[in-house]
């Protein structure tokens, strides 16, 4: 067996598989900012699960800025269009613009959309989300008409929103956990 090394003949760290967890969360996050196109996000996963070196990780990534390297400015533009959270949460909240269609994927851990004040982009947002071993809430504002399909998903939405009232229509597949769209964060 031979061990790789590097220039100064020191042998190249090993990558465990938190890091390249680590490292696709980065390359999807990546893609949902419209850094990578689909295509180039497929060949970056190969590449990260035959990964068996940190050197190896980095030079997948090399071309991409850190998580949290920047400040984004408020609203500038749609947030992305889609977000992951892998045994971990992830939240969007506060002043954001929401495409027409976003995506949230979640694989044991928990999710937050809060739309209340989230721009929307058009008169129809659909919401696609994957609850795996999870937990998914999106918080509406009033007069906001919530649709819903899928396995696992429920609604609590009081009132009855105007004619014309922008819909949100929530597409959703929970195994094992539960997807739920309101208009009320419940108090603990």
């Amino acid at each position: 067996m031979s061990v790789e090394q590097h220039p100064q003949n020191a042998p190249a760290l090993r990558a465990s598989d938190r890091d390249r967890d680590e490292m696709l969360v980065r390359l999807h996050t990546a893609f949902a900012e419209g850094r990578l196109s689909e295509a180039e996000l497929d060949e970056r996963i190969d590449l990260v699960l035959a990964s068996r070196t940190h050197e190896e990780l980095g030079a997948v990534a090399a071309d991409l800025p850190r998580q949290g390297g920047g400040a984004v400015p408020e609203c500038s533009g749609p947030a992305g269009r889609f977000q992951v959270a892998y045994k971990s949460p992830v939240t969007r909240a506060g002043r954001w613009r929401l495409p027409e269609r976003f995506t949230t994927v979640v694989y044991k851990g928990t999710g937050l959309l809060d739309l209340r004040s989230a721009e929307l982009d058009g008169p129809v947002t659909v919401l696609r989300i994957l609850a795996y071993k999870s937990s998914v809430e999106i918080i509406v504002p009033p007069g906001v008409r919530v649709e819903t399909d899928g396995v696992g998903v429920s609604t609590e939405v009081h009132g009855v929103p105007p004619a014309g009232a922008p819909v949100v229509h929530v597409r959703g597949y929970a195994y094992k956990g539960t997807i739920e769209a309101k208009d009320r964060i419940r108090r603990s």
